[in-house]
């Protein structure tokens, strides 16, 4: 996955998704672990119409929760993904 950097805080992303729902569940998932998450790309599937399936949104963390998240969303999304 893609790492960059939210000012002076490295993030990585956790998720690819174009599913809204699974996206919404995976924030959930992590928000009850504690885990900050935000979603990058929400603005590129609206300037190309919305729905565009190859547009997807990334679910981001900062860095050193990254391990964890993916770790949780593997498990919540395994039948899902």
């Amino acid at each position: 996955m893609t790492k960059q950097h939210r000012g002076d805080d490295a993030v990585k992303d956790v998720l690819k998704t174009d599913n809204p729902v699974i996206l919404s569940y995976a924030r959930s998932v992590l928000s009850e672990a504690g885990i900050e998450s935000f979603v990058l790309d929400e603005g590129m599937a609206s300037m190309y119409g919305g729905g565009i399936p190859f547009v997807e949104k990334r679910l981001s963390v900062a860095d050193d929760h990254a391990a964890r998240a993916r770790d949780l969303l593997a498990e919540a999304l395994k039948d899902d993904t």
